[in-house]
């Protein structure tokens, strides 16, 4: 990527400022998205082209006479309507397929299968019915209609949909292999996300999705989906993933999901809520679940999944949605929400490809067992937090499960890995690094200059560790842009020349920026993890020796500090960080210490009698030992011992306060969860999870400070049962589980 340039820009009602312009065209942006190599290294060399990032962006929203064979005055008028009526969609659906699916395997394991004539006659009526539930045959007339109004929507609704080329050749050089299907698994940020998607895929030439819908629908806005390609979990399966056995339901869905993936037609499978991001959703599980099934049975010879970002300036609906628990939708609902996204743009959208890899890669691997060895959070965290055994407080009702099956095991490892695929491949927004920098760097009025001097060096960061940006233009439009999408929670009137001065974000707005400055939250996440184990070290030792006149005289031990940071990788969940599951924590710590190291917050230094030494249990390192031995060693007379690591505090001169502004990133979750610990002293208990969900809201919005955000309530529930705090009921066991291994 060529260095970026800088320029002056002059005003008379401003000082001199420089101007960070970071790209000069569509051909500069970093483009991220790369499979795991650990889980799947032998797709890490496929379906890539060497020059991606050459290839530039596209705006899928504008059809024009290119997409069409025709050329000429009329055909540029009427070119949505002509590529449109020539993009291939299957007529119906094959005859054959109840068929099929009543002669599958498991469909004939039904008891009900057996039986007299009459018997096997309702069976197979019962077997319809659900199959109508799950889907119903396209209709290529309302497809080609949807998809010729969808780009004036679009249009209407952002600024531009852009994708990558280069990410849309690999896909399709993906969708070309023999008898392989796609499986997209994309982050859920809004409800247009299911529309926009089929669009893009349909447009393409990648082919018309099978995309997965919240069942929280109307019958008629259900009837309208399945129409157009959505497919829903049938009524007579259990919605919470710890009833697994679920009957005839289930077999009907493996064997149509396995005659899904035989036609070689796309899937779409949303991982998480928009009411609750970051978080694998139940409904997540149970399609994943037969995908897995369907390889494991033979059904196809292999499945590439393609992890899916999408980046929204301003999430359609998203504000109205946070902190809101999960409400049915209709056509009336979806309208009067069209209708009020219309009334201004809502910013820019972009649609990001990660690498495919291979599924069968990825469970011959077997690298979900780092899940499963070593100490279980509790373990770990309980003597320090508690200093004891977690208290009684009671059972809290859950939705997720505990470690069981091997099956549901690899189920979520996978959609916990494609979820954080699908938040890394995604592109940071303008608005979500001004959104950050007004959340966690400004807390008080800030002059617009200021704020457009942090932006150009916290991008300036960003691009330095890889991250893919949606996003170029001179940086007074980019900061005037992101300032008028965050508009209503911050000032009733557009910053302009007589407005330089820029108030704090309102306190009600705070869980709404919070959610837009997610992706800076995941590409520094690392960093903040250890900026926030540094502060805890300091907060240790401060009280003892007395403020220092300068925090670069104290010395941090390399022991401490791994200790500190491998305690908050436990404590937190790798999707709120935006980390890869498949890491093992303590070879994630390593790698966040390094990450301080190069980015300039920490130095090297040998550990002298003249300086703090901030060594709460120092011990002795051993030759032959491993660093994440932290047990204390009794062999002090060795005449082996090397002497201790030790670092001092530093600060990149191109960012001051870039310590302080990593702390503040995780203060959102590490909030939550400190006052969730206060809630836990409340009764009554035992309370169902719903139950307790909304009293904790209502409890963090007691607070001025609190974060009322019902992702980071549920990720808290969730630590505190790995913790042992809380624990669930036992669900009902309907078939003996293989036991784990050891």
């Amino acid at each position: 990527m060529t260095p970026p340039k800088m320029q002056t820009w002059i005003s008379n009602s401003y000082p001199k400022l420089e101007v960070f312009i970071p790209f000069l065209g569509k051909y500069h942006r970093p483009v991220s998205g790369r499979c795991c190599q650990t889980c799947t290294p032998r797709s890490w060399d496929g379906f890539y082209p060497k020059d991606l990032a050459a290839l530039g962006f596209r705006d899928v929203s504008r059809v024009t006479e290119t997409d069409t064979r025709f050329r000429g005055w009329l055909v540029r008028r009427i070119c949505a309507f002509l590529a449109a009526w020539e993009w291939k969609i299957p007529a119906e659906t094959p005859g054959e397929l109840l068929e099929r699916i009543c002669s599958s395997r498991r469909v004939q394991d039904d008891p009900g299968s057996g039986g007299d004539e009459g018997s096997r006659r309702r069976w197979k009526e019962e077997i319809c019915q659900i199959l109508r539930e799950i889907q119903t045959p396209l209709s290529p007339l309302l497809l080609r209609l949807c998809h010729w109004l969808l780009p004036k929507l679009l249009t209407r609704l952002f600024l531009g949909v852009q994708l990558h080329r280069g990410q849309l050749e690999m896909v399709l050089q993906a969708a070309r292999t023999p008898e392989v299907p796609l499986v997209f698994l994309c982050s859920h940020q809004s409800q247009v996300d299911g529309l926009l998607l089929s669009f893009v895929l349909l447009s393409q030439g990648i082919g018309v999705p099978r995309v997965t819908v919240d069942a929280r629908t109307s019958p008629r806005l259900r009837s309208l989906l399945q129409h157009l390609g959505g497919i829903f979990l049938p009524s007579g399966m259990a919605q919470t993933w710890s009833d697994w056995d679920e009957g005839l339901p289930g077999a009907v869905l493996d064997a149509y999901i396995q005659e899904v993936l035989r036609s070689r037609q796309p899937l779409v499978l949303f991982l998480e809520e928009p009411s609750a991001s970051l978080r694998l959703a139940d409904p997540a599980r149970h399609w994943l679940l037969r995908v897995l099934r369907a390889l494991r049975d033979g059904a196809v010879p292999d499945v590439l999944i393609v992890p899916v970002g999408i980046a929204y300036d301003v999430a359609p609906g998203r504000a109205e949605q946070d902190g809101a628990p999960p409400r049915p939708l209709g056509i009336g609902t979806c309208l009067r929400a069209a209708f009020q996204a219309l009334r201004r743009p809502q910013g820019c959208a972009q649609v990001d490809f990660s690498q495919p890899f291979s599924l069968r890669e990825f469970v011959d691997n077997h690298l979900i067992w780092p899940f499963l060895t070593g100490n279980r959070p509790g373990q770990l965290l309980l003597p320090t937090i508690l200093g004891r055994g977690p208290p009684d407080v009671g059972n809290v009702g859950t939705l997720s499960p505990s470690l069981g099956t091997e099956e549901e095991i690899l189920v979520t490892a996978l959609g916990l890995h494609a979820l954080s695929d699908s938040s890394t491949c995604s592109a940071i927004t303008a608005v979500g690094i001004t959104a950050a920098l007004l959340l966690h760097r400004h807390r008080e009025v800030v002059l617009l200059p200021r704020l457009m001097r942090d932006f150009s060096e916290l991008l300036e960061q960003l691009l330095l560790r890889g991250r893919a940006v949606g996003f170029s233009g001179q940086l007074r439009a980019l900061v005037g842009h992101s300032l008028r999408q965050l508009q209503p929670p911050l000032a009733p009137h557009p910053p302009g020349p007589p407005r330089a001065v820029l108030g704090p974000p309102k306190a009600s707005a705070r869980v709404w920026l919070g959610r837009l400055a997610g992706g800076v939250r995941h590409c520094l996440a690392g960093e903040a993890v250890g900026a926030c184990a540094i502060r805890a070290l300091l907060l240790e030792v401060l009280p003892v020796l007395g403020p220092p006149s300068s925090l670069t005289r104290i010395v941090l031990s390399r022991d401490e500090l791994l200790r500190k940071i491998l305690e908050l990788l436990q404590l937190l969940p790798p999707t709120l960080l935006g980390l890869q599951p498949c890491q093992p924590p303590d070879c994630r710590s390593l790698d966040i210490l390094d990450k301080l190291i190069l980015g300039g917050l920490l130095e090297e230094e040998e550990a002298e009698g003249e300086r703090w030494g901030c060594d709460v249990a120092p011990r002795p390192f051993v030759r032959g030992h491993s660093w994440g031995s932290f047990t204390d060693d009794s062999d002090s007379d060795s005449e082996h011992r090397v002497p201790k690591q030790c670092y001092k505090l530093s600060e990149p001169q191109s960012f001051p306060g870039f310590l302080l502004f990593l702390c503040r990133l995780l203060s959102p979750i590490l909030q939550t969860y400190g006052r969730a610990v206060e809630f836990l002293e409340r009764g009554p208990w035992p309370q169902s999870e719903a139950d307790y969900v909304e009293a904790l809201l209502e409890f963090l919005a007691e607070d001025e400070d609190g974060y009322p955000d019902r992702s980071l309530a549920l990720s808290s529930l969730q630590s505190f049962k790995d913790m042992g705090v809380t624990t669930a009921p036992p669900a009902p066991q309907h078939s003996p589980a293989p036991p784990l291994p050891s």
